[in-house]
Parts: structure tokens; sequence; C-alpha cells
């Protein structure tokens, strides 16, 4: 038998995003803007088919060519009468697609895309199961004989010459002397052969360093990337103001000739655009995915204003300089001035990449976010398939407080996302020395409070946060925000401002800590035992703040083992809510102080032994992580997919596409994502992807690069 933990149910939950009131509210012209936007985020989104993994271009290329040929239920009606039962037709995908009438039009093509991705679809072998990085999983950020070491040194590369790694790919090979030699792929349309004088010019070049040679070039992805160039461009001429204009002007440089400092002046521009009706963003945004954690995934998003909801934030942010200063360190350790963001409630029309978040707190970019700013976003309508629970299907509750959870779980979400992104995302500074030697802070009186001392590490030039902590960058910095809205959360102003008060405002800030420990036992289902590794930077996150609230102790947070009604293992999280603020939160303090005291100043190894030791997994007494890990298993409950809508265009006007929420409708919003060149996406897609085979799976030697 499979491991439980890859098995999906047929009968997984599908919900739909529901923007229809905020679309209808646009203007003709607003609409244009949206739908241009949309288009370049959807074909960026196929970027991370290639950032994925090997054989995702290639499930892609073959599910379109399946559903192209025959929409799901001509599919469906095909397989029945073929002989096989309702089951099997959720079941047996080979005997499907080899029937399917895609395959009988073009049974050579549909049979090779099969060859190369059936098995490798399925297979639990240890390093194709999930993603990781040379033996310990797959990714293709890195090429197949990548090394953790070798992601180290292209690092320490890329900071010597002031690259960044958010959108690169790495792989390692030989040149024709036999030499070690490493390329960094840069994304964009140009190639170095039709480049003209630009910024990113002199850097596309060979390099020496540190024994082996470094090749800098470009193109990576040039195919989809000019199709995202296309409609940005278009989308220029619906724009709402010059910000607007020169924001997507930029990006398209950056697009165009692989210059993340380009995208860092078209985020500046998207700061200065405040509270616009369309909202977008498009990059090399989040490194979640990356093993080493420094490299973006592509990810485009475009949404429309909620009025309502946005006034609480808006209060939210009146009173941010106030209740930064609640935060549990020393004033030296915040920003010099609080630089006010944008933050607004959005409907979601778009969202391009490998999953849609709830709230979001961007750019990334360090250097941008200390001097610039940033801007918060609530997605409103992706909350809202968030807050719809079924009360048979809370697991590791006690039963009085499942009534109490799914009556405040909404409001108790949008109150953490409110914190998690504006204070928590927002908060805190770095200390660095610029390449001049200039520091931003005085060295001789800053005091680090966990030691009494001067502090003794900083950032130096062209070090930032990503590169520095790398592996645990994300979940770390992610832990944090958690941390401060959980913290935060306490105060009755927050409180207030989504007018809460009196025993609902208790019942929320119980909720919300008893949400929190309840994700921590969830997130054990993505601890992978075999190599002591996290996949997802948010369930370790939620984990280590479990493993803090049990260390507090005085009965604060239980974890007990349990047999359900069916007679199988089963678990029950414990909150004492009247011990939240005489016990959590001074534990909760102490914790966050030492994460940022030991992020501001840079001090990677005392940073990665409390946060790995925080994260590790054992089968120590009491709660014996690893055999609850089974139980999680055991009861987990798979994630929603979600179906969005599309846009087209009818003459010069934008009509609105929805599907119903199945698995239909969410096939049928891809199949009518590209009308007009979807066959010619799958072949550059299969092009792509197999102009790289060669990097991986096959023969371990070194291939040849170029010199």
């Amino acid at each position: 038998m499979a491991d439980p933990q890859y098995i999906l149910p047929n009968d997984i939950g599908v919900a739909s995003l529901d923007c229809r009131e905020a679309f209808g509210l646009l203007s003709p012209t607003e609409r244009l803007y949206a739908h241009h936007l949309s288009r370049a985020a959807w074909y960026g989104g196929l970027v991370v088919l290639l950032q994925t993994s090997p054989e995702a271009p290639h499930i892609y290329a073959l599910l379109s060519r399946l559903f192209r040929a025959q929409d799901p239920e001509q599919l469906k009606e095909c397989a029945l009468k073929e002989g096989l039962t309702e089951e099997e037709y959720q079941e047996k995908l080979e005997r499907l697609v080899l029937g399917s009438q895609a395959a009988q039009e073009h049974p050579e093509e549909i049979g090779e895309l099969w060859q190369v991705c059936g098995d490798l679809m399925f297979s639990l072998e240890p390093q194709q199961r999930h993603l990781g990085l040379g033996n310990e999983g797959t990714t293709t950020y890195f090429s197949e004989n990548c090394t953790l070491e070798d992601a180290k040194l292209a690092q320490n590369f890329l900071d010597s010459q002031s690259l960044s790694a958010y959108n690169t790919r790495l792989f390692k090979g030989t040149d024709t002397d036999g030499k070690l030699c490493f390329e960094v792929r840069l994304a964009s349309i140009l190639r170095e052969e039709a480049a003209p004088d630009s910024d990113m010019t002199p850097k596309l070049k060979n390099y020496e360093f540190e024994g082996c040679r470094f090749q800098v070039s470009r193109g990576d992805y040039s195919p989809l990337l000019r199709k995202v160039v296309e409609h940005l461009e278009k989308a220029k001429a619906f724009a709402a103001n010059s910000f607007q204009e020169q924001m997507l002007g930029q990006y398209v440089e950056s697009f165009t000739q692989g210059s993340i400092d380009a995208h860092k002046k078209g985020s500046r521009y998207w700061i200065q655009d405040k509270g616009p009706i369309v909202e977008s963003y498009i990059g090399f945004i989040e490194s979640y995915r990356d093993p080493f954690g420094s490299r973006g995934e592509f990810e485009g998003f475009v949404a429309v204003v909620n009025k309502s909801m946005s006034a609480k934030f808006e209060r939210l942010v009146e009173s941010a300089e106030q209740l930064l200063k609640e935060l549990p360190w020393p004033p030296a350790f915040e920003k010099d001035k609080f630089l006010t963001p944008d933050f607004t409630s959005l409907d979601v029309l778009t969202f391009a990449g490998s999953g849609i978040p709830a709230g979001i707190n961007i750019p990334n970019y360090d250097d941008v976010r200390q001097k610039d700013g940033f801007k918060n976003v609530s997605l409103g309508n992706v909350l809202a398939v968030a807050y719809a629970t079924q009360r048979e299907k809370l697991t590791f509750l006690e039963e009085e407080d499942k009534d109490l959870y799914i009556r405040w779980k909404g409001p108790s979400f949008e109150v953490q996302v409110g914190l998690h992104e504006l204070l928590g995302h927002g908060s805190g500074k770095l200390f660095v020395q610029d390449d001049k030697g200039a520091f931003n802070f005085d060295q001789n009186s800053v005091i680090n409070p966990e030691t009494g001392e001067q502090i003794s590490s900083w950032y130096r030039s062209g070090e930032t946060w990503d590169s520095k902590f790398s592996t645990i960058a994300s979940s770390y910095e992610e832990c944090r925000a958690e941390s401060v809205g959980l913290y935060l959360c306490l105060h009755p102003q927050v409180l207030e401002i989504f007018g809460l008060g009196g025993p609902e405002a208790e019942d929320v800030v119980y909720v919300n800590w008893l949400n929190m420990v309840r994700a921590g036992l969830l997130g054990l289902e993505f601890y992978t035992p075999e190599t002591a590794s996290w996949r997802q930077a948010h369930m370790q996150a939620r984990f280590v703040i479990l493993r803090v609230l049990l260390e507090a102790g005085e009965g604060l947070v239980t974890v007990v083992p349990t047999t359900g009604s069916d007679g199988r293992p089963d678990a029950r999280v414990r909150l004492d809510r009247h011990k939240i603020r005489s016990v959590g939160k001074p534990a909760l303090e102490q914790f966050l102080r030492r994460l940022q005291v030991l992020k501001s100043t840079g001090d990677v190894a005392a940073g990665r032994a409390l946060y790995q030791g925080y994260s590790a997994v054992t089968d120590a007494a009491p709660e014996n992580f690893l055999a609850l890990r089974e139980t999680v298993l055991l009861r987990k409950e798979a994630r929603k997919l979600i179906v969005q809508p599309n846009t087209c265009l009818e003459g010069s006007q934008v009509q609105l596409l929805e599907y119903e929420a199945s698995a239909a409708g969410l096939i049928r919003s891809f199949s009518e994502r590209f009308p007009e060149d979807g066959p010619m996406l799958e072949e550059v897609l299969i092009g792509l992807a197999k102009a790289d085979a060669r990097f991986w799976r096959g023969p371990k030697e070194t291939p040849p690069l170029k010199a």
C-alpha cells in the first residue's frame, strides 16, 4: 500500500473564487487594464512548471491536449462506453489517456508525453516525491547534480557581483577544458547575442571564483516572458496614472533584460500608487519553493479593491506607529521611520503561481522595504473560501470548542492576517554596512537586549536576509510574522479597530491562538522524517510556535493522544484560555524578541540553532511528535482546489468567464485560459523542458557547458 500521505481522495473539495460583484463595479477602461494584466500573469504562471520538476511541463501539455480534444464530460462519457466504472474513471489515468480522442488523433505525441511523465507523475521514490536539493528531492531551480555546498558557493559568487538570485537558475557542469563550471541563467526575453546596451550587458561573461568558473547568461523562459511583456505593454494603454505606466515600463525592462534592479524600480513606482481600484504585482517573488531559499517563483496577481473591509485595514495602518512600540524589542531594532503603506482588502480576479495566499506583504527586496516601504493586501474572497469549515471535518479539537471555532474563525483570521502582514512582515530593522563602509546604525550604542552588550554582527554589502539565512529564511520570517499577529491581537486597540469588544473580543483572541496551535499540529503533515526536513515554510513556522507555547508549561497548551470513535488513533489540542495572557504572552514575548534580534544582526549561527531547535520533530516524551505525525496523516483533510475565473475580449468589451466549483469546472477554466495559442504554448513548454533535460535524471556525470 502507498503511504497515505501521498493519496488524495476522489471527493476532494473544490471552491470558486467569487469576484463577480467587484468586477461588475469596474469601468470599461479598468476592465481592459485588469484583463491584460491577467493575461500577463497567466502566461508568466506557466514559468512555474519549469521551476518545479522535469516532468511538470510534460504533465501540463498532456492534460492540455487531453481536454482540448474532449471536455471532462465528453471524456467521461467515452470512458464509460469503453467499460470503465465511475471509480475507475477517477483513478485509471493511463487507460483514460491512451484511450482518449487526443490519443486517437495524435497517438505518437500523446504516447511520448505519457512515456516521459507517466511514471514520474506517480513515483514515490525518495528523490522524486517532494521538492529538495540534490539527493533530498527534486527541483529545477538547480541541475540534479547540484549540492547544498554548490548552492552556497553560487550565492557567495552572486553576492560578490551584487547579482540577485531571484530570477536565476543554477546549472553545474564542466567547460571545454574539463574545469568545474556553473551557469547562472537569468530569466529574460533577450539572450547575450541579441542584447543592446543595458545595465545587465557587462554582467554577461565568465568569472573565476574560488577555483571554479561561473558563466552568467540569460534568456531563461524567453518565449513565455515575451507573452508576458506583450500584455504588460497593452495594459499600459489603460493605466490610471503615471505611477502605473512607469511601473509597467520597468517590469517590461526587467523581463526583457533580466534585470532585478529594473524590477525594484518598478516596485518603487508600485508602492507610490496608493489605493488603486485594480491592484496587481508580477515577477519572481516568493522563495518558499527554492530548496536553498533565494530564488523566486514566478507569481502574478490581479485583484479589485473591497472598500468596506479596506476601511478596517486603513484604521490599522493609522495605528501602526503606536502599535509598533508595543513589540518586544528596543526602538533601535525598529525601522528609523515607519513608511506608511497601503493596506487594502482585495477580491482576487487572477492569481497565477503555485498557490493562493490569504494575504501578502511585498515587495520582498530588503533595500526597498527599508527605504521606500511596502504594501499589504488581504485577499478577501480567498479568506471567504478559508472560512468555510464543516463541523464534522474539524479534527483535533474538543467538541466544546468546535462551534466557537466555526463562529469566530473568520473574524480571527482577518485580525491575524492584518497583523501578520502589516506589523509582522512590516516591522523590524536590518543593521547594514554598505559598500562604502557606512552603517545605517550607531555601532557604538546599539545594545543587544539578550546579552546586554554591543551588537557584533550585521549585514555586509551585497548580503540580504534571504541570501544570508537561505534555507530557513522564509519559514523563520513567517514564524516572526505569525508571532507578531498572536502577540498584538491581545491589544485592546487592535480588537476595537476590527469592531470587537467585550466577551466577543476574548472569543476572537482565544480562537486565534487555538487556530495557531492546531495549525502547528497539522503542520506535521509537511515534515519528512527520512531527511529531517520541512517542505512548507508556513507549516514549519506554526509548528515552531506550538513548540514555544508547549515549552511555556503551566498547562497553557497540551496535545493529548486519544482514540477516535472509529477505533483509530486520534488527538486533541487543548488551550487554557485563562492562561493566554499570564503564561502565553510572556513566552511569546521572549521568543519574538530573540527572533528579531538575530534577524536584525544577521546572526546566522545563533538564528539557525534557535529555529532548527524548535523545528526538530522527535519521539521524545511527553508529546512524541513522530507518533503524532502518523495520526495527523491518518486524519488529514486534503486542501481545497480553487477555481478561478477568466476574462475574454469581445470586441472592445471585457467579459468575465466563471466556472462551477467542481473538478470539471477547474479543468474548463484551464482549458479556456489560452484559447488562441494553447497548442503553441504546449510546444514551447515541451521544447524548453527538453532543452534542459540533460541536467536531470539519467547519467550522473557533470554535463559539459559551453565556454
